[in-house]
């Protein structure tokens, strides 16, 4: 029942892990922790499977995030997010889904590990900003500001930090 329950959402959480950090690797191994995480809870007890795990899933690709950049830090070569979710079929589509998808994992990089998380939430599942707030460990209030700052940023198309 708990694994059915899980991978009823394992889609969504892929999508929302890959989307925060930008590798399909990162996202996979995220999305196995979060299973981990909810093997070892009561299901019964929660109340909201898709919120409980997106939950989850959004801190745990933090953390990652966050531990990836540190590591970064030390490498002095270029990097460069990972493609997935191009369409092999029609190559012109392709081709543009994956420089669009280039270009946003590109601008995401430049956020902090909260605004890229609550810019994702957001902007491409449309998450209220009260989830939003609880999913990140924040105020809701905290939550609007962290997707204007995020927005704006993404506007000026600049890196917030060097």
């Amino acid at each position: 029942m708990a694994t059915e329950r899980f991978e009823e959402h394992r889609d969504l959480l892929t999508a929302v892990a890959y989307r925060v950090l930008g590798t399909v690797t990162d996202a996979e191994d995220v999305v196995q922790e979060a299973w981990l995480r909810w093997s070892g809870v009561d299901t019964a007890e929660v109340e909201d499977d898709r919120a409980y795990l997106i939950r989850v899933t959004t801190r745990l690709s933090i953390d990652r995030l966050r531990r990836v950049r540190a590591q970064r830090e030390s490498y002095v070569g270029p990097w460069l997010p990972e493609l997935v979710g191009a369409v092999p079929d029609v190559a012109e589509h392709a081709e543009l889904t994956a420089s669009v998808e280039l270009a946003l994992l590109v601008v995401l990089e430049t956020l902090s590990p909260l605004e890229r998380a609550v810019f994702v939430l957001r902007e491409a599942f449309a998450l209220p900003y009260a989830e939003i707030g609880e999913i990140i460990g924040r105020s809701e209030a905290t939550a609007r500001q962290l997707a204007r700052r995020a927005k704006q940023h993404v506007r000026e198309r600049r890196p917030r930090f060097e």
